[in-house]
């Protein structure tokens, strides 16, 4: 019996549309990246880019639990001197709602090429407006995850 392993030729991409008003951003960021990798499917392979493109709307209304608005950091280095930057997440929610979704998204990618390839199929908008009606993208029931 041969192994199966998917091809780019093969495998259909479909389009979700998930609301994250509400939802808790660690439990969100888990199902999107199951999408975005193609876990939920049967013909899954492990390095081959076979998921689907994620529409995430009402980013800047995803919740998160205990203290981490104050507490949890973000942090970044130029390469330079004296260039360490930090921001809280109340701070980065403030500046650029959606990178807070897209941060936590990336963090459970592979972070090598093919990761890479995966993230550019993540749309995250603030507010409920996007501009991906032609695709038809299908709304993605999240009730597993606890709200």
């Amino acid at each position: 019996m041969k192994t199966y392993n998917a091809s780019g030729k093969t495998l259909s991409k479909h389009w979700h549309i998930i609301d994250a008003q509400g939802k808790i951003l660690g439990r969100l960021a888990v199902q999107v990246a199951n999408l975005l990798r193609g876990k939920t499917k049967p013909e899954f392979t492990p390095f081959v880019d076979c998921g689907d493109h994620v529409v995430i709307i009402n980013a800047e209304k995803v919740k998160v639990t205990g203290k981490k608005e104050e507490q949890k950091l973000y942090r970044s280095h130029s390469g330079f001197p004296h260039g360490f930057k930090e921001e809280s997440l109340r701070s980065l929610r403030n500046r650029r709602p959606a990178a807070v979704v897209e941060r936590a998204v990336w963090g459970m990618l592979p972070h090598n090429r093919l990761g890479s390839k995966q993230i550019t199929k993540l749309k995250v908008y603030v507010g409920s407006k996007h501009p991906h009606e032609a695709q038809k993208p299908a709304v993605h029931e999240t009730s597993k995850v606890k709200q």
